[in-house]
């Protein structure tokens, strides 16, 4: 495949993530995609074979970044603590880059069909237990406080991670670095023992 039609592909891809992010993908019909585009539907098919494959391909891309993501920081010679730190700035960064597709994320996956979905289940369960694991290694080292409940820690840092994209939405004011200080000190200090 050359150049332009990737070209051609990936902004079908982003206008067609804008679309689910603001009408839901139930909502948005390849009728919508091709007006999005300035093209007509049966052109489309020139581009790409449906709906679901445009959703099977930015939830996949998503989740492999993450999981990329997440294994460079297991692999490097990092503190449990700069792990953390640095995942939420992975976070951050995905978030950034990928401001419409990352909000599938939140509940569009569960329209992904096999083989899709469980790869997408599969990355996602890894990726929490790995992040898991880092609190985990955090409290056994006095980190944490014991009476922490880690998968409810877990639990409230993905979630508000998760939901990012619709914060920043109404504040893109707030330059990347400041975000991350500040998500940084709300998500980690408040279990984190020093």
């Amino acid at each position: 495949m050359d150049i332009q039609e990737k070209s051609k592909q990936q902004i079908i891809k982003e206008k067609a993530a804008f679309l689910f992010r603001k009408k839901g993908y139930n909502a948005t019909s390849m009728q919508d995609i091709a007006e999005a585009m300035d093209m007509k539907a049966a052109s489309l098919y020139n581009h790409i074979n449906s709906k679901k494959d445009i959703l099977s391909s930015l939830l996949m891309n998503i989740a492999q970044e993450f999981s990329s993501g997440m294994q460079e920081i297991l692999q490097a010679s990092l503190t449990n603590i700069e792990k953390l730190n640095q995942l939420v700035s992975l976070h951050v960064s995905m978030t950034l880059k990928y401001s419409d597709s990352i909000s599938l994320i939140t509940g569009e996956w569960v329209h992904l069909e096999e083989p899709f979905l469980s790869d997408y289940k599969n990355l996602r369960d890894a990726y929490e237990k790995d992040f898991l694991s880092i609190l985990k290694d955090c409290q056994q080292q006095g980190l944490i406080n014991d009476a922490v409940n880690l998968n409810l820690s877990l639990y409230s840092i993905l979630s508000t991670l998760h939901w990012l994209y619709s914060w920043y939405n109404k504040n893109d004011k707030m330059n990347r670095i400041e975000l991350e200080l500040q998500l940084k000190q709300i998500l980690l200090k408040g279990i984190l023992t020093k």
